[in-house]
């Protein structure tokens, strides 16, 4: 089977900090999983910066996404010159990212899909690489050692280099030194933020306020805390069901076995879902299967093994389950602002006519859209052998 990556956030830090405004939308095509009910992603939720769907067929008119010669300047950042290569390097794991989150590995054929968003996306990445710089220049580094583990730990898996190849190749990245890079960049963009986070500090009263003030906001719908293995067949549904009951590990086996590229590298974990977050026949086992039973259940995505590991009924959260969240929320909202402060001292100049084509013309009428996000601090997985 085809290997390939789900990027996954974070997203060279946080892609609400490193955004200046919202990301510019995909206008993807509806897959079968999604015509009645274009809310729905394969049986994993959307995470929550990105809301990332399938892209169309070949369309019937495709403009090609590159022409010109790739040191072509797109951009200047302070002193910096951002090229058209490096943009189309970002381009690619943009839109990878977001296919790879269906399930999908990146292909040529599907970048038509996004070509009318790549003048947002200068803009985005221009702004990228202002917050690189920024953090450079407070004195961040990349741990090279933690960098060999995340790159050897992407390869585990993979018994050779052609197949490590392809999987980089369909998660928008175009052989394994511009990986490696994007995690080094990733690294230094995380820290920096993480920085920035904690010089901010709010008091109980000041998270008690606000909470008050935004209760209806932490008024949650029921949930399902779900679980679970995607494989081809019954048989092997079944076969992992026999494994766990003989004392096998269920995120041993996730990692091992699922082929969904979005849960596997957290030991098949979806978290909690709301009704209607997943396929009919996954969101009605999440929601009146046993607790804690594998389940064998079968989707237009194959077969899936799943737990459900807790439920939470509908209604306000309370103050202590969420005052973690409430200080992360207003720490990254400052941050935002010191944020753009700093980046507005730096001189940002984009030319976003080089990077301009001809939007692709789907077959079908245009779906409602979605929202990518800025690439992740890639942590990939194999999807399966």
């Amino acid at each position: 089977m085809r290997k390939f990556f789900l990027t996954l956030a974070l997203t060279l830090g946080s892609a609400a900090l490193a955004q200046t405004a919202a990301p510019a939308p995909v206008a993807p095509a509806q897959t079968p999983a999604t015509q009645a009910a274009p809310t729905q992603t394969p049986p994993v939720q959307a995470t929550p910066t990105t809301a990332p769907a399938t892209p169309a067929a070949t369309p019937a008119t495709a403009a090609p996404v590159t022409a010109a010669d790739p040191s072509t300047p797109v951009a200047t950042v302070g002193t910096q010159t951002v090229t058209l290569g490096q943009f189309e390097s970002y381009f690619r794991q943009v839109a990878a990212r977001t296919v790879n989150a269906q399930g999908v590995p990146l292909t040529d054929d599907l970048l038509v899909t996004f070509a009318q968003y790549r003048p947002q996306l200068l803009e985005q990445f221009a702004r990228q690489q202002a917050v690189l710089q920024l953090a450079r220049a407070a004195g961040l580094k990349p741990d090279a050692a933690a960098i060999d583990k995340d790159y050897a730990d992407a390869k585990t898996g993979f018994t050779t280099d052609a197949e490590f190849q392809d999987a980089l190749t369909a998660s928008g990245y175009t052989d394994a030194a511009t990986f490696r890079a994007s995690l080094e960049d990733g690294a230094v963009y995380s820290a920096y933020l993480d920085s920035i986070k904690t010089k901010f500090k709010f008091g109980d009263a000041v998270v008690a306020s606000f909470y008050q003030l935004n209760k209806a906001t932490f008024n949650q719908d029921a949930q399902a805390c779900v679980k679970h293995i995607l494989v081809p067949t019954q048989a092997e549904a079944q076969d992992i069901v026999k494994k766990l009951g003989s004392g096998g590990v269920f995120a041993d086996l996730a990692k091992a076995s699922s082929k969904d590229p979005g849960s596997a590298a957290q030991g098949g974990d979806l978290g909690c879902l709301a009704a209607g977050d997943t396929v009919a026949a996954f969101d009605k086992a999440a929601f009146t299967g046993p607790l804690n039973t594998p389940q064998v259940v079968q989707t237009e995505f194959g077969w899936h093994v799943l737990v459900v590991t807790k439920r939470n009924a509908a209604g306000v959260q309370p103050l202590a389950d969420v005052q973690a969240k409430i200080r992360d929320q207003l720490a990254g909202e400052a941050a935002q602002k010191y944020l753009n402060t700093q980046i507005a001292k730096i001189k940002v100049v984009t030319v976003p006519a080089v990077v301009t084509v001809a939007p692709a013309t789907p077959d079908a009428a245009t779906p409602a859209t979605a929202t990518p996000a800025a690439p992740a601090t890639p942590t990939p997985v194999p999807a399966g052998k």
